[in-house]
């Protein structure tokens, strides 16, 4: 795609002035209902969060030994006049930040897999076997979003 052709695409899209976000469906599928295509159960979610939780413990416990000698390494070098020296900062620098966003991230996914877990332990329906189809689940984020 050329820059022009781009530019003129993002006009169109401005011009029409729409700034929400549109999903197509497959032919024929008008109207949901009928077997649904996501299926979901309480060992596909537990795998998940455990899987999350055991990254998050490895991550906390190696993603960080390296740092004691990558900032010697630096600190050496940039005081011999190597520029490398603060390039290897900056990497760990940028190391440490992208490990603390993944840490977040699977203290996330698993806090919300326990809370998800246990929230629903008192339903009617039962968590093991639920089946939704793409339709239920645009209802389900329109009326989250109403609230």
């Amino acid at each position: 795609m050329a820059w022009d052709e781009w530019e003129q695409l993002k006009a169109d899209a401005s011009a029409r002035g729409s700034s929400r976000m549109q999903l197509n469906e497959a032919p024929g599928a008008k109207g949901g209902g009928g077997q649904g295509d996501l299926t979901v159960n309480q060992q596909d979610l537990a795998a998940v969060g455990d899987s999350a939780f055991k990254l998050f413990e490895d991550l906390g416990r190696y993603g960080r030994d390296a740092w004691s000698s990558s900032q010697t390494a630096a600190k050496d070098l940039t005081t011999q006049e190597f520029e490398l020296g603060g390039a290897l900062h900056t990497v760990q620098e940028r190391w440490e930040k992208s490990l603390t966003t993944l840490l977040d991230a699977c203290a996330h996914i698993s806090n919300h897999m326990d809370f998800t877990k246990k929230a629903h332990a008192g339903d009617e329906y039962h968590i093991a076997s639920t089946t939704s189809s793409i339709s239920a689940l645009l209802k389900g984020f329109d009326e989250g979003a109403k609230r």
